[in-house]
């Protein structure tokens, strides 16, 4: 049997206490509904071997593993009980079984339940915006670029130890290390002894501790203390402890023991004994502190009535002379229908714990902005600071982007180990997108020539935009950095666009792109008829086919004629007297026929060309008809293909 409970379930699991009435199945259910899930385990699994595969036994044996963090066996009973019982399950079994599987890396089937279940834990206290589109979400946070460098401390024993504070130049921790005391206790749910606070010294550039001591055999009792924070000046601490009273433990009306939030002064070099905060209950949980770093807010988790899910977090204003406000809940941008925990607070951001958003399996890590007073979206930190099993507890001094953090990871010295990290400075690698389109109308601007340029000029890549206008450049570019977009087609001004890129990784940008017209200086009145004016287009001898010259030329008036989308036009070719009058007429309609074909295929729809005829030389513009001696210039005037505009709005 694995390690029958770590320490950061340990917390979760005394905020909340069985409270529904549910069939007993003798000893195995009291064992269960007082949290010795351990013992409720052997005694379900005993039923389930001699053959009862009810909900009930299947339920409670998934429970008790996985409420011991054991997901292998959690995942098994889960899986046995989906088999069975999917469609009347409780939304919170495919949330347990979600989280089971990503504790043993089955990433792929987690996704799958994912996807499956989205609707359904939408009617629970999972809301929307926290499981949409998971799957492809845990994809992304799957392949992200590592931002952490991590070290397991020298002092981590085969016991837990956790939940690192800082205190002045100095790490303040709790352990279940029974250095104190010549009479070591132990807690009968783990086994293990109870858990105290221990000071230690930051060494090498703080990715250790050393000379590791008990905090203060005042603030250490006989129970539980765990989780500290100090205000700024090292002479105040708010702590969380079991609910005691001179020597024994409080209980509820139904025998739970909930954790309080205690505060204590430095006077005189020794700690008083602590006091209560006002807003601590006996029928609901308080603890895991955090202080601003003025001191002025202190967030803290609860169960307290209000919350959104298992345990969620919530803030308290206290005022120059000690006053406490109202607690007030962070709201769902933070808090879930899962765990919230754990929280720590800096002058920009806001870290917390969490098993209700998206996270790699147990509790994860998450990272909040602070905007003007606001919560942003939190963002999950990813590996390797974030494992498949609990990672919490997570301080940071953001100056020197090192800390430390909390885990019962594979691979730690016991139970709840302590780490040291180093956030690596971020590269964001940017996938940049941007479109091309006309000022007037917003239309798609094919085939423009896009440049891309660092700060400092150097070109970081060219492409051409798409038959949709569209470009794409795949380059890694630095965070909060100006670039700059340059854009030149012919027969528009050139232009650019600067954008700047922001810290959130794999952000694209999409950059839409304005262009000034040179177009409308083609459209022209000749004798009260408008008309579309370009260079001459020539063909090959005796052919109808678009020449590249010709194309070119031609392609002018696909752009005028994208510049105003409802212009109709039709087109006349032209010849000049040699040769014979049908002949010129038949080769004169099909150039006119070619160069509408060649409008058309370039995007214009078909019914915008009204017409597109030949007329061989019935209409010269000047006197070189048949019989008549021209120089070749004076025969050139009369071959021509003419745009006349029809319709213009």
């Amino acid at each position: 049997m694995k390690r029958i409970q770590t320490y950061s379930s340990l917390i979760f699991l005394l905020f909340i206490a069985a409270t529904q009435a549910q069939l007993k199945y003798n000893d195995a259910d009291i064992n269960f509904e007082n949290l010795l899930y351990a013992r409720a385990a052997k005694q379900y699994e005993s039923l389930a071997n001699k053959g009862d595969d009810s909900q009930h036994v299947l339920q409670r044996l998934g429970d008790s593993y996985f409420f011991n963090t054991d997901m292998e066996n959690a995942v098994k009973w889960y899986g046995l009980l989906f088999s069975k019982y999917e469609h009347v399950l409780e939304p919170e079994y495919a949330f347990r079984y979600v989280h089971a599987l990503k504790g043993v890396g089955n990433y792929r089937l987690a996704k799958a339940i994912m996807k499956i279940y989205t609707k359904k834990l939408d009617t629970s206290e999972f809301t929307v915006e926290q499981l949409k589109d998971n799957d492809e979400k845990l994809d992304e946070l799957l392949n992200r670029q590592p931002q952490f460098y991590i070290s397991n401390l020298a002092i981590n024993t085969p016991v837990a130890d956790f939940g690192p504070a800082y205190y002045k130049d100095k790490i303040v921790f709790s352990s279940s290390r029974d250095s104190l005391r010549f009479e070591t206790r132990v807690y009968e749910w783990n086994k293990q002894p109870y858990l105290d606070f221990f000071m230690a010294d930051t060494i090498d550039l703080g990715s250790d501790l050393a000379e590791v001591i008990p905090l203060s055999p005042i603030l250490n009792t006989r129970y539980h203390e765990a989780v500290a924070s100090f205000i700024p000046e090292g002479n105040i601490v708010y702590f969380t402890r079991n609910n005691y009273t001179k020597s024994e433990l409080g209980r509820d009306g139904e025998g739970t023991n909930h954790l309080k939030m205690y505060r204590s002064e430095l006077k005189g070099g020794e700690w008083t004994e602590a006091e209560e905060v006002p807003f601590n209950s006996e029928t609901y949980s308080v603890g895991q502190p955090a202080l601003s770093p003025d001191g002025r807010s202190l967030y803290f988790v609860s169960d307290m009535p209000g919350s959104i899910g298992g345990t969620d977090i919530f803030v308290v204003e206290i005022d120059k002379d000690g006053n406490y406000s109202k607690p007030k809940n962070l709201g769902p941008t933070i808090n879930t229908g899962g765990r919230e925990m754990f929280p720590f607070v800096t002058e920009e951001k806001f870290y917390f714990a969490s098993d209700g958003h998206l996270g790699l399996g147990g509790l994860d890590v998450f990272e909040s902005e602070l905007e003007n007073g606001t919560f942003q979206n939190p963002k999950n930190l990813g590996q390797p600071l974030n494992s498949n099993r609990d990672d919490f507890g997570f301080i940071v001094k953001e100056k020197t982007n090192r800390g430390y953090f909390s885990s019962n990871r594979k691979g730690g010295k016991g139970d709840d180990d302590i780490y040291s990290f180093q956030r690596l400075e971020e590269k964001c690698t940017q996938t940049v997108k941007g479109s091309v389109v006309r000022k007037s109308n917003a239309q798609p601007v094919v085939n423009t020539q896009v440049e891309l340029f660092s700060p400092d000029g150097t070109s970081l890549g060219r492409t051409v935009t798409d038959p949709y206008g569209a470009f794409t450049f795949d380059v890694v570019l630095d965070c909060e950095i100006d670039y700059t977009v340059k854009i030149s087609k012919e027969g528009f001004l050139p232009n650019q666009n600067q954008f700047s890129t922001t810290k959130e990784k794999d952000f694209v940008h999409t950059v839409p792109m304005e262009i000034e017209k040179e177009l409308n200086k083609l459209i022209v009145n000749e004798n009260g008829v408008l008309k579309i004016k370009i260079d001459n287009i020539y063909f090959d001898l005796n052919k109808a086919d678009i020449r590249p010259d010709a194309a070119q030329e031609l392609n002018k008036i696909v752009e005028v004629m994208k510049e105003y989308p409802k212009m109709i036009i039709k087109i006349e070719a032209h010849t000049d007297s040699r040769g014979s009058d049908r002949y010129n007429e038949t080769l004169s309609d099909k150039r006119a026929k070619s160069t509408a074909n060649y409008i058309i295929s370039q995007g214009i729809e078909e019914n915008r060309i009204e017409s597109a005829i030949g007329y061989g030389e019935k209409q010269l513009l000047n006197g070189c008809s048949n019989g008549v001696k021209c120089s070749k210039e004076e025969h050139d005037m009369n071959r021509r293909s003419e745009f006349i505009i029809l319709k213009l709005e």
